[in-house]
């Protein structure tokens, strides 16, 4: 079994404080909303039972730019395509 390596951070100017723990393969964000003003807090007013917030999918290239897909598109999950 692997062990969990994450890191904490707080992220004011996002409203949230994060944590992303490392599974080996793959990474877990958990947020947790910093106010009432949050992205965070406004997604678990309207689903009050939780969910997926946002994917980020990472893709092998330079730079670092980022891509959303609206929820709308993809079943209600903000799908974030990055390069790593």
């Amino acid at each position: 079994m692997l062990p969990l390596l994450f890191l904490i951070w707080d992220l004011p100017e996002h409203g949230v404080s994060t944590v992303f723990v490392n599974l080996g393969n793959a990474k877990l964000e958990l947020l947790y909303p910093l106010g009432d003003n949050s992205p965070i807090e406004g997604f678990l007013k309207k689903k009050a039972d939780g969910g997926i917030h946002h994917i980020c999918i990472e893709i092998g290239a330079h730079g670092k730019p980022v891509v959303f897909l609206h929820p709308k598109d993809c079943g209600g999950v903000l799908v974030e395509i990055e390069e790593a």
